[in-house]
Parts: C-alpha cells; structure tokens; sequence
C-alpha cells in the first residue's frame, strides 16, 4: 500500500487520475487546496491509498515515484515529473505532513472501510464531497456527512444530512431571568466591542430594554473610552471594572437591583452586556481570575467570539485556548472577509457549541444577524436560486 497524491484544477478530475491508475479499491484519504508552492500543478491536492501496479514503474503522464516503495508519490494530468518541480526545501515539510495523514489513515480506514472507495469513485457522492470540501469543512467531518449518503442522491438530501450538524441558538441570557447578562471574550481584534454595540441597539434600545455596559478591558489603550463614547452616543450607563472583584460587586448590584423591580421599582437593568480584553496565549494566566469567575456565576450567558475569516487550524487553536472560559455559544465576526464557512460548523460541532449571532460588517446594528438553520446552510453549500432544488443529483 503507498500514499500518493494526484493534483488537477478539481477534485472530481484528481479522483479520476487516481482511479486509472491505482484501480477501484484504492481509498480516498485527504483532499485539500494545493499550497502557492504547487500551484502549478492544479488547484486540489488529493491525497489516495493504494496499491502500485508495478513498483519502482515511473509513468510521466500521471506522475513519478519518489521516496522508494513505501513512500509517497505525487501525480498531475500533464508531462512534468511531480519530483522536479516542487522545490527542494518543500520535502521535508511533506515528510512531517505524511505521519500526519497516516494516523489519520488507520482511523478513516477502520471508519468506513470499503465504503470510501465509492465516496471517491461515485460521479454524485464525489460532487457532494467536493461541494463540502470547497467549504473548507474539516475532511473526517465531510466523510461522516457523505457517508450517509446513497447514490442516486435524492433532492435535497445533502442539505438534510449537514442540518443535523447545526446548531443554532440566539437567545441572550439566562431564559426567564429577569436582568440577562451576557459576557463576549474572544481573541483580539475578533470584533467583540462593535458585536456588543450592535447586541445593545437590536436587543436592548430598539427593545426598549434598560441596558448597562460592564467593561473589563483594561489592555488595550484607548478601549474604555471607545466603548464610553458608544455608550454615551446610544444613552446607556457604561462602568469600567479593573479587576474580577469589582466586576463581580457590580453583577451583584445588579441582581440586587432585580429584586428591586420585582417590589415594583424602576431601577433594574434589563440586559447586562460585559466586554472582556483580547488576551494572547501569554496573557491568558493573568485572566484566570476573569475566566473563573464568567465559568462559575450563575446566569452569565458567554459568547465566544471568532472571525469567520480566520483558518481552521487557528478557530481550534483558539478555541482550546478560551475554553477556561467555559462559553456557552460562538458568535462569528468578519463574515465578510471569507467565502468559506466550512470551518465555522466544524468548531460548533468539535465544540458541542451552538452558534448564536453572525456578524459581517461595521455598520451598527444593521451588520448583525442571528444564526439560523438556513442561513448556516445558505453559508456553506450556497443559497439556491428560486425554482431551483439545493442539491442538484448528477446522473452516474
């Protein structure tokens, strides 16, 4: 058994290469967007297990053999050897990627077995993959969705099968609590303060909700005073808290005010919104007294907030990073910056987190949307034109 990968412009015309020359039972393992170094050789890197007709056999049309009989091969459509033109300094990068995709192998195998030869060598189960891989959506997750799937794929059926992955929930604070609190964290730069502004005019103002604004956000130069002029332009209290102590005397106040309002006065805040600081990995011991006490206190709700734009690889390596905070939903920014949003269902179900607000631009409030099962599915496999069924079956 060798790994070889096959490059062309689709993913459907890679499959193809490899099926020619590595036979029906080869196994698709991993496909993926050809780095800038490749290029030239097609737009996809598919990545196929399978035995070698003849070893040691070098085949100009689809590719040569390189790194001996139990090493990868490369192949493309075309007459140039796969081994000249990708650079030197590239190998061992393909060396640390080859132990990667082989521990992945045994799982992928033991998953679906000889199932995943007719993923990669059905006409419509190899559209409907290539739909989710040009979403960006995590490879083993593609292969779960697929999987379920039969050929002929009936009108529709991909769209029901990646619905039961979604999860969706808009709902601010705790239900039935009569103050809502809700806490935004997040990395820097991932748009938390102009999230929680828009949060305070379409679920507060516009609501005519009494709203107080509890910042923490000490880091950053000039962050109190950005969410200060906001607060003052929109009529709203803001406080700035510069410890986890003070932050938790306020929320106190402010629950003792509730009692208030069920005596009948006037006083109570009816949606509490906290901004928290953009911490590096660095920082994030200096935040355990926030991450604390946003995980303990009863009836804060937590929103992760992400940009949609950032790689898939960088959402989990986030994600692991703030989950001291114990978030209860994600919240996406930056929708605007990307065209892929694969990898936004790929950290909620990783996760177990619903998916709360969509944000794709600076306006205030009008850039911000609640997620919805169809607009998650809109995102990645495209809104169909009117008269037109979401999954179009190929015939075999």
């Amino acid at each position: 058994m060798k790994l070889k990968s096959f490059f062309a412009n689709t993913i459907e015309e890679a499959i193809r290469l490899a099926r020619h020359e590595l036979g029906p039972d080869a196994v698709l393992v991993n496909s993926k967007s050809t780095g800038v170094e490749a290029r030239h050789l097609g737009s996809y890197e598919v990545v196929v297990c399978g035995e070698i007709q003849e070893a040691g056999s070098k085949d100009l049309r689809y590719g040569s053999e390189r790194g001996g009989e139990n090493g990868p091969e490369r192949g493309r459509a075309g007459s140039r050897s796969s081994t000249a033109a990708l650079p030197v300094d590239k190998l061992s990068q393909d060396v640390s990627e080859l132990k990667h995709r082989m521990e992945k192998l045994a799982l992928i195998l033991a998953r679906s077995g000889k199932g995943m030869a007719s993923v990669a060598f059905d006409p419509d189960l190899s559209r409907a993959f290539t739909m989710l891989a040009d979403a960006e959506l995590d490879t083993e997750l593609a292969y779960d969705v697929i999987g379920k799937l039969t050929s002929p794929i009936p009108e529709n059926a991909l769209r029901a099968q990646l619905a039961q992955l979604v999860n969706v929930d808009s709902e601010l604070g705790s239900r039935g609590a009569p103050c809502r609190v809700v806490a935004l964290v997040g990395p820097p730069g991932a748009g938390k303060t102009s999230a929680l502004v828009k949060l305070a005019v379409q679920y507060g103002l516009t609501s005519r909700k009494r709203v107080q604004i509890l910042t923490t956000d000490t880091y950053r130069i000039g962050a109190a005073e950005e969410l200060r002029s906001y607060a003052a332009i929109l009529g709203i209290s803001c406080q700035v808290l510069e410890t986890p102590e003070a932050l938790a005397q306020a929320l106190g106040e402010c629950q003792q005010l509730g009692d208030c309002q069920q005596k009948g006065e006037s006083r109570q805040k009816n949606l509490i919104l906290i901004d928290t600081p953009g911490l590096c990995r660095s920082e994030m011991e200096a935040s355990e007294g926030l991450a604390r006490l946003l995980a303990t206190h009863a009836g804060i709700d937590t929103h992760l907030v992400l940009p949609a734009s950032m790689r898939s690889a960088d959402l989990r390596r986030v994600s692991e990073q703030y989950s001291v905070f114990q978030p209860s939903k994600l919240l996406f920014t930056r929708l605007d910056e990307t065209e892929t949003f694969g990898p936004i269902l790929a950290c909620s179900v990783r996760m177990g987190k619903p998916v709360s607000f969509f944000s794709r631009g600076q306006r205030i409030p009008e850039d911000l949307e609640p997620a919805t099962l169809d607009l998650m599915l809109d995102l990645i496999l495209g809104a169909p034109a009117a008269g037109e069924s979401r999954f179009e079956v190929v015939a075999a």
